[in-house]
C-alpha cells in the first residue's frame, strides 16, 4: 500500500488535538488530525474554563463566539452538609470562569480548521521511528494504511498510543466514580451565577450554571465495589439512592433526577499521572511529543484538565512555528529542538497542576491525619483554594 507523507500529524481529535490543529492553522502551518471515532466526540456534558483557558481561546480567535454560549460564574458556594448543621463558605471567582458545553467547544474549533484536516475512523495500530535518529514517525492504521509524519503529536488522552511510543509509564487509576451531565430548566433555574460545591457524607456534588436554562452537574464518590456500573441509568439510580441516604436536598436530587439522558457520562475510574512522573518523564522522542491528558492526565479536583490542554496547544504551536521556514514548510532539523523547548516551557507548569490535583485527591481519600496535614500544607502553599493556578498566562500565539 502506498504511504502518505505529512508534515505534522496529530493523533486524537478531542479538545487538545483540535486546539493544537487550530493554533497551527492560525500560524499558517497545516496539520492532519487522526480521530479514531467516526464523528466528532461532542458528548461529555460541560467543561469549566478558567481565566487561563480563556486567554488561550482569545489567541485562537474563538473566545467571542464561545462567550455567547455560556454565562459568567462569579462565586463558588462551598457547603459541607453535617448532622449538626450545614457549614458554608463563599469564595469569589478570580478572573473569568464559564462552563462551556463540550459540544459547543469542539464544534467551534472544528469549523475553524480547514476542511479535510480531520480524518475520522482512523485507529493507530503501530508507530515506528522513520529512521534511526528518531526524526519522523511511521504510523500504521488498523486498516493497513501507512502515514509518515515529520512531526507527531499525541493528543489521544490517558490511554495514548503516542505516549506508549515515547516509553511513558501508564497513568494510574483512582477508585472514584463520577456521573456527569446537563439538566435543563425550561422556565429558568434559580441558582444565579454561582457554582455549588456540596460535600455530604462521601458524596461530592458540583452544580454550575451554563446558561439561564441549563445547569452542569457532577456527582463523585468513592468506588462502591460490587455496585460499580458503567450503565448511565443504573449509575443515576445509584446516585439518587446515595443522595437520599445522605438526606441531600430535594433541589439537588431533582437536578440529578432530571439529567438529560443524552448528556450523561459515567466514569468508573479517575486516571492520573503522579506529579513525580510529570516531573521526570521524557515527553519527547525525536520529533514526537504529547500534550493534554496524554502528557499530564489529572483528576478533576482543581478543574484544570481542559484549560491546561488549551495551554499546551498554544505553546506547542508557537514552538513549532519557529521550526517553519517561510511560515509553512517545516524544517525537520529544527522540529526536535522546538518540541524540546515546548516540553521545557510546560514542565514546571504542569508539575504544579499535577501536584495540586494529586494533593487534593489524596487529602480526600486518605485516612491518615499526617498525610492529610502534608497535603493541606501543599495546597496552602500553592494557593489551590484561592485558585492561584487560574491566573496563569502562557502568552501570545
Amino acid at each position: 500500500m502506498e504511504e502518505e507523507v505529512h508534515g505534522i500529524v496529530i493523533v486524537g481529535g478531542g479538545i487538545c488535538g483540535l486546539a493544537t490543529a487550530l493554533a497551527l492553522h492560525r500560524k499558517g502551518i497545516p496539520s492532519l488530525v487522526l480521530e479514531k471515532y467516526e464523528t466528532l466526540r461532542t458528548a461529555g456534558g460541560s467543561i469549566g474554563v478558567h481565566a487561563n483557558g480563556w486567554r488561550v481561546l482569545e489567541q485562537l480567535g474563538i473566545a467571542p463566539e464561545l462567550r455567547k454560549t455560556a454565562d459568567l460564574v462569579t462565586e463558588f458556594h462551598d457547603v459541607w452538609q453535617q448532622e449538626q448543621g450545614n457549614k458554608s463558605v463563599v469564595v469569589p471567582v478570580r478572573g473569568e470562569l464559564r462552563w462551556l458545553k463540550r459540544k459547543d467547544l469542539i464544534e467551534t474549533m472544528a469549523k475553524n480548521i480547514p476542511s479535510g484536516a480531520i480524518r475520522f475512523g482512523c485507529r493507530i495500530a503501530e508507530i515506528h521511528p522513520a529512521n534511526p535518529d528518531n526524526h519522523g514517525a511511521v504510523l500504521t492504521t488498523l486498516d493497513g494504511s501507512i502515514i509518515r509524519a515529520k512531526a507527531l503529536i499525541g493528543c489521544d488522552g490517558s490511554n495514548s498510543v503516542v505516549a506508549k511510543y515515547l516509553g511513558l509509564s501508564p497513568p494510574r487509576p483512582a477508585s472514584r466514580m463520577i456521573l456527569r451531565g446537563l439538566t435543563r430548566y425550561p422556565h429558568g433555574h434559580p441558582f444565579g451565577p454561582h457554582f455549588l460545591r456540596l460535600r455530604c457524607g462521601g458524596l461530592f456534588v458540583g452544580r454550575s450554571p451554563v446558561t439561564d436554562h441549563l445547569v452542569s452537574c457532577v456527582v463523585a464518590f468513592w468506588h462502591p465495589g460490587a455496585d460499580a456500573t458503567k450503565d448511565a441509568r443504573a449509575m443515576k439510580a445509584l446516585v439518587l439512592r446515595k443522595l437520599k441516604e445522605q438526606r441531600c436536598s430535594d433541589e439537588v436530587a431533582g437536578m440529578v433526577r432530571d439529567l438529560d439522558p443524552e448528556s450523561l457520562i459515567v466514569l468508573t475510574r479517575v486516571w492520573y499521572r503522579p506529579p513525580w512522573q510529570v516531573m521526570f518523564s521524557s515527553f519527547r522522542r525525536g520529533t514526537a511529543t504529547v500534550a493534554g491528558d496524554a502528557m499530564h492526565v489529572m483528576g478533576s479536583y482543581i478543574g484544570q484538565g481542559g484549560s491546561a490542554a488549551l495551554e499546551d496547544a498554544l505553546v506547542l504551536a508557537r514552538s513549532l512555528s519557529r521550526a517553519a521556514a517561510g511560515g509553512r514548510e517545516l524544517r525537520e532539523e529544527k522540529i526536535g529542538a522546538a518540541m524540546g523547548a515546548y516540553v521545557r516551557e510546560r514542565r514546571l507548569r504542569v508539575v504544579r497542576l499535577s501536584l495540586e490535583s494529586f494533593a487534593m485527591g489524596t487529602m480526600l481519600a486518605t485516612k491518615s491525619l499526617l498525610t492529610k496535614l502534608a497535603c493541606f500544607a501543599i495546597v496552602t502553599v500553592l494557593g489551590t483554594n484561592s485558585l492561584g493556578h487560574t491566573n496563569y498566562d502562557c502568552g501570545r500565539l
